[in-house]
């Protein structure tokens, strides 16, 4: 019985690793989908509910965590040495901060969606490009400025000239969805075609 225990607990292990670890090249979009296709399904339906290009999907993740499912801010240091209170609540893929995450819970009646899952991250960025689409009428296609709206909120948005460093990231999210994008037309077909792929 601890054996079967065991070997159950090795399994799960298994799958747990290999869907949340960071895969190893995560400046090629083909690279990252063919090391996680079932990413690739998840891109994809947030892409066909809510509009949001899966470049641009992967680009938000890319700035936010970097693909580690367990990132969070740095703590700030008292007198420059004791680790003290983290800046925000942001937390897994997209970074999101516990209201937001709350908020789209409640609107896509999705109460047991969690930041440390793909799945969930990715179809939050698409709800939140297709929010600022309708809220401040910026296209879904428009890498910068759907970033600046990510990164500043809705409510101050409108104040981004005047944050430099929104400004920088914004322009950094605009460039690597670019390239993700590129490089999608190239292997996209395939990937379509690979209905059955689990990983």
């Amino acid at each position: 019985m601890i054996r079967k225990t065991n070997f159950y607990l090795l399994i799960l292990l298994f799958f747990v690793t290999a869907c949340s670890s960071i895969p190893k090249n995560t400046q090629n979009s083909c690279a990252i989908f063919e090391e996680r296709y079932l990413w690739y399904k998840h891109a994809k339906a947030s892409y066909e509910k809510w509009g949001a290009p899966i470049h641009l999907q992967l680009a938000f993740v890319k700035k936010e965590s970097d693909f580690n499912w367990l990132a969070k801010p740095p703590r700030r240091k008292l007198f420059k040495v004791i680790p003290f209170k983290r800046p925000s609540s942001s937390f897994g893929y997209s970074q999101a901060v516990k209201g937001t995450w709350e908020q789209y819970k409640r609107e896509t009646n999705n109460p047991l969606a969690t930041r440390a899952r793909f799945k969930d991250s990715v179809d939050f960025i698409g709800w939140y490009i297709n929010k600022t689409s309708k809220i401040l009428k910026i296209s879904k296609k428009d890498a910068y400025r759907q970033y600046l709206a990510y990164y500043k909120g809705w409510g101050d948005y409108k104040n981004y000239s005047r944050d430099k460093k929104a400004v920088i990231y914004a322009k950094s999210v605009r460039d690597m969805a670019s390239k993700y994008r590129k490089q999608l037309t190239l292997c996209k077909k395939n990937l379509d075609k690979n209905k059955y792929i689990i990983f």
